[in-house]
Formats: C-alpha cells, structure tokens, sequence
C-alpha cells in the first residue's frame, strides 16, 4: 500500500497529469497534515480520485464555512482505511487563543477519551497530526512547540507509523524526513512525501 502525505506548502506539480508531474499512479490513500487550502485538497481528490482523510493545521481557518470537497476530517477519530486503523489530530499547541490551538491538558483529555476506541480497535497503525511531537522535529518558539502526549502516546500503543506537518523544513533527501522512536517511524511531511507500508 502506497500512501501519499501532504502538508503546509502546496506543490502544484502533484495536480498536474501524469504525462506532465510525478506519476503517482500507484497511490491508494492520500492523507493532509493540515495548513493547506481546502481547495488544494479538493483538487488532489478530483485529481487522484481516492480516499483523502485529513487533520487541521492552525492556519486552516475556512474549512468550517469551505470544507474540501469529496475529503473527510478525522480529527480525533479513528478510522479503517485499507486495512489500516488510523487515528488523527488537528490543531497545534496554543501560542495566540485562535483556532485549532490546544495546551498540553487539551490534548492529554482528546487522547484520553479515545482510550476505550484504542482498546476496541486492538491498537493503531498510522497517526496523523498537525504538530509534531515534543522534542521530536519540533521547534523551541511557543507556535512550534510539539506535544509531549504524542510523546505518550507513541509509547504507549507504538504505532508503526506517526506523521505530521507544521515544521517548514526541506530536505535534501527524504531519510532526513523520519526519526525513529521506539518502533515508531516519525515522518515530518512537509510539501509532500510517499510512504509504502
């Protein structure tokens, strides 16, 4: 299963056919990792024709009254997509009172309540976050601070994998992209990224 992940830079050359970008033929599932136009994301689903399940950024501001077409939001949810249990998270950590903005007792009290889902789905396979998790491709200021309960959760249901978005980095070469933690593969997306599972 190939899975494309996208996350806070739009790249044009994804919606363009495949004699004339990257052939993505191959893709089965395209996931957003938030601050990207609801447009963007209705013309990657228009473009791929596929299941596209997303998280909010805390710069997704007009998706309440603009909602991606075609896509769905699975922000605290956890959903069965070819096979694989995935669980997600918008938002990042409160650094200005505006929208998808959570503290650490927000986020600690969203996964607690998923804890009676967690244990009825027999674990996870795939997290998707805005924000990283703390210490882990995270920044010092108080915007891109990661959340020390991802930090908690990967160690306590070890998902195989863990991607988010929110930390503008580009890479040289996409190994630079993933950090292990435990036996979790954590994935900073940005732009876009193909992961085969």
């Amino acid at each position: 299963m190939k899975i494309l992940a996208v996350a806070d830079r739009v790249t044009p050359a994804l919606l363009e056919p495949v004699h004339g970008g990257p052939c993505f033929t191959d893709i089965d599932l395209i996931i957003s990792c938030g601050d990207l136009p609801p447009e963007y994301l209705t013309s990657l689903k228009a473009r791929f024709d596929l299941p596209l399940l997303y998280v909010l950024g805390n710069h997704d501001l007009r998706y309440r009254t603009s909602p991606p077409r075609g896509c769905q939001c699975i922000d605290r949810q956890i959903v069965s997509s070819h096979g694989l249990r995935i669980l997600g998270f918008s938002g990042s950590r409160w650094y200005n009172g505006n929208i998808n903005q959570y503290t650490e007792q927000e986020m600690a009290t969203f996964i607690r309540r998923l804890r009676l889902p967690l244990w009825l789905s027999g674990g996870i396979d795939l997290v998707i976050t805005h924000a990283p998790p703390r210490h882990i491709h995270d920044a010092e200021d108080r915007c891109h601070k990661g959340f020390k309960n991802f930090c908690s959760l990967i160690d306590r249901y070890r998902p195989p994998y863990f991607i988010h978005g929110h930390i503008h980095t580009f890479f040289t070469h996409d190994s630079e992209r993933i950090t292990t933690v435990n036996s979790t593969q954590v994935i900073n997306s940005y732009g876009y990224y193909t992961l085969e599972i």
